[in-house]
């Protein structure tokens, strides 16, 4: 996968989320440092994560536990 523009958040979980609509691929870096990859995330879902007021809820309401994921090693930052 080519490398996703990673937008910061507010929020206390993750400090930065990015797309990659060709692959349908919601990179998510977790406050932690650990980053994944969540596939088959529609557009929608991502525009509506970065819109979201909480990121750590509408995470877990619609993201964690619905789409196949993958922990990523990615360079230091």
């Amino acid at each position: 996968m080519a490398d996703v523009t990673l937008h910061p958040v507010d929020s206390s979980m993750m400090s930065h989320i990015g797309y990659d609509p060709a692959s349908k691929t919601l990179t998510i870096l977790f406050q932690s440092g650990k980053r994944y990859e969540y596939d088959g995330v529609e557009q929608q879902v991502f525009d509506d994560f970065l819109a979201a007021d909480s990121k750590g809820s509408y995470f877990r309401g619609m993201i964690d536990d619905c789409y196949p994921y993958r922990q990523v090693k990615g360079r230091r930052r």
